[in-house]
């Protein structure tokens, strides 16, 4: 049963000032964090090159959608949207694809969608078989039916779904609504970069979508004090249509300049926040962007894992897909990289081993993603119980080429509190703790390789065959 918004309002803030309190972050002296954060984004951000590689492959698709479908009136066009379209995306970051027949006026039945879908996944093993895609894979009874496909020139994997006007109007709402303040985009791309690192960005893997951790910035942004973003009830106020919205955002420009937290300031109270709020979830605990604050809500008259209100439709979660065990793997990732936080902080942990350890190298999850506790998805569901967990320096059978969900041993440290412990007031515990982490660190960290220039320019008049399909970048 969810409790009333004031009290949950009195103890998000109260659990809040209490970690602050206990462990007495100096937050006006973070410039070492802010120079790893600055790093991890130089070297993070898509170069020119991805965006390119996009745009290509959104044309592609639309001059299949054309073979499939002839110049009729039924031929449908495909649209980008998701994290490209908002413009938080990394070269890694999956394409989101939407074919669309008509406009969101007109709804599509499931029927149409999924033979739409068979039709793509038939023309894209024609494709595959003369060795131009790999990996295609149906999976038409999720919510969202879609085909997933790697394009073996960029790597680059799409999702293909049709008619997905919901993905696409908030994926053009909030690249215009990050205009308000830069910070919005840099550090949604952190925490997006961060979670994926961490093996928590996955909502088929019951944790968090990226709509729910860019819901969970702006939240944040707009909770500060002074706030940066301004309550999302005033920039749709005029209603959802993007052009509309723009407008209201423009009055908004700048709104947050009063405020002069740093990227370190605003990601070390993130995380801080969410720590605080873990055990309200369950109590009915949900984040409001409409109106800018926590708030009370029960979705089925149940509380669930977490709660993220959908700014556009306020009668849905956003973080819907979070399982309960699941809850628990991302709390263990948010303890963890506070931990590291206080070594580092604490000058425990060098500046470069630090980008590593919050989120991993470019071809693979943080070392964090081996100290969190292999859950048992299957088995119960009830509540941990708050005991301090125990520390040894032991790492000699830490695999780091594991993949994430088999039963990997956490013996740097097994398991997480639930709430920051004091690691920098133990001398001897903080130095446990860094060789036991810095013993996960890859040996030889690999920068990555950018693709070279696209050689799409062997597509003529807008024409392609199965034998023309373009190899962008390295094989």
């Amino acid at each position: 049963m969810a409790l009333p918004r004031k009290v949950l309002l009195k103890k998000a803030s109260r659990f809040e000032l209490k970690i602050l309190t206990k462990e007495n972050i100096d937050m006006e002296n973070l410039s070492g964090l802010d120079r790893v954060l600055n790093d991890v984004y130089a070297l993070r951000c898509p170069k020119p090159i991805d965006y390119h590689n996009r745009k290509d492959l959104i044309r592609i698709f639309n001059i299949i959608a054309k073979e499939i479908y002839g110049n009729s009136d039924e031929c449908p066009f495909v649209e980008g949207f998701g994290s490209f379209i908002m413009d938080m995306f990394s070269p890694g970051s999956d394409l989101d694809l939407s074919i669309n027949f008509g406009s969101a006026n007109v709804e599509c039945s499931r029927d149409k969608k999924i033979q739409t879908l068979k039709k793509i996944s038939k023309k894209l093993h024609t494709l595959q078989r003369q060795g131009h895609v790999t990996k295609i894979q149906r999976i038409m009874t999720a919510r969202v039916p879609i085909v997933k496909v790697i394009d073996l020139g960029t790597r680059i994997e799409c999702d293909i779904s049709v008619e997905n006007w919901d993905g696409i109007l908030k994926s053009q709402l909030i690249h215009v609504i990050s205009a308000i303040d830069e910070r919005f985009q840099k550090l949604s791309f952190l925490m997006k970069t961060w979670a994926k690192a961490n093996g928590i960005n996955s909502s088929k893997d019951h944790t968090l979508n990226s709509l729910s951790i860019i819901s969970l910035v702006a939240f944040h942004l707009q909770t500060r004090d002074p706030p940066i973003l301004p309550p999302f009830s005033l920039l749709l106020k005029d209603g959802t249509e993007p052009k509309k919205v723009r407008k209201n955002v423009d009055t908004f420009i700048d709104y947050g300049k009063t405020n002069k937290e740093s990227i370190a300031q605003l990601f070390v109270s993130l995380l801080i926040k969410l720590s605080s709020v873990e055990k309200l979830w369950q109590k009915g605990l949900c984040a409001s962007l409409y109106s800018a604050t926590w708030t009370s809500k029960a979705w089925d008259s149940q509380c669930s894992p977490m709660s993220i209100e959908d700014f556009t439709d306020r009668s849905q979660n956003v973080s819907r897909a979070v399982g309960t065990s699941e809850a628990k793997t991302i709390y263990d990732c948010i303890h963890n990289s506070l931990n590291c936080l206080l070594l580092f902080l604490d000058g425990h942990i060098e500046r470069t081993k630090m980008g590593e350890l919050l989120f991993g190298s470019e071809d693979a999850l943080s070392p964090l993603v081996k100290l969190v506790p292999n859950h048992n998805h299957g088995g119960s569901t009830g509540s941990r119980k708050n005991k301090k967990r125990k520390r040894r320096q032991d790492s000699d059978g830490v695999n780091a080429s594991k993949p994430l969900g088999e039963n990997l041993p956490c013996t740097a440290i097994t398991g997480a509190p639930p709430l920051i412990p004091s690691l920098v007031n133990n001398t001897a515990m903080s130095a446990i703790n860094l060789a036991g982490l810095c013993n996960l660190l890859p040996q030889q960290p690999t920068l990555p390789q950018w693709a070279p220039e696209s050689s799409t320019a062997q597509i003529n008049n807008g024409n392609i065959s199965t034998s023309s399909w373009p190899h962008w970048g390295a094989k």
